[in-house]
């Protein structure tokens, strides 16, 4: 049975971890979901953690999830900040959302040592540099 329900492919949304300056002028990093369709994304739910191995250690972060509402079309949201230190391990974003009452679902995984400046592209909507998965 469950090998006949096939979902349906999430296409232009994507996952942004962007480094930016605050209002205090110090370095963050902040995670966002970008919605890069002609059409909005309702009921954008999203679930977050971090796990790994840290010096030969299994480490794993709490999980965190976020009630995005609506997104409009290429529009994007910030949803959480991001420490640095967490860039040694999988970083997971599972995003559900729903488009004309079809329900959409993708993870998105930054592996480790993925998020430094040498992957940086400039973010689409955002206009900041840093590591995007679409």
């Amino acid at each position: 049975m469950k090998k006949d329900i096939t979902p349906p492919a999430v296409e232009n949304v994507a996952v942004a971890i962007v480094k930016e300056m605050n209002d205090l002028n110090d370095l963050e990093w902040n995670v966002y979901l970008l919605n890069l369709k002609d059409e909005k994304i309702e009921k954008v739910l999203v679930s977050s953690h971090g796990y790994g191995s840290v010096n030969e250690e299994m480490v794993k972060t709490s999980t965190l999830r976020h009630f995005l509402d609506d997104i409009e079309p290429n529009a994007f949201v910030k949803f959480e900040p991001i420490m640095e230190s967490l860039f040694g391990i999988n970083n997971e974003y599972w995003v559900s959302f729903f488009v004309d009452n079809v329900m959409y679902d993708k993870k998105y995984v930054f592996l480790p040592e993925t998020i430094k400046e040498e992957n940086f592209i400039l973010i689409p909507h955002i206009n900041k540099p840093g590591v995007m998965i679409k």
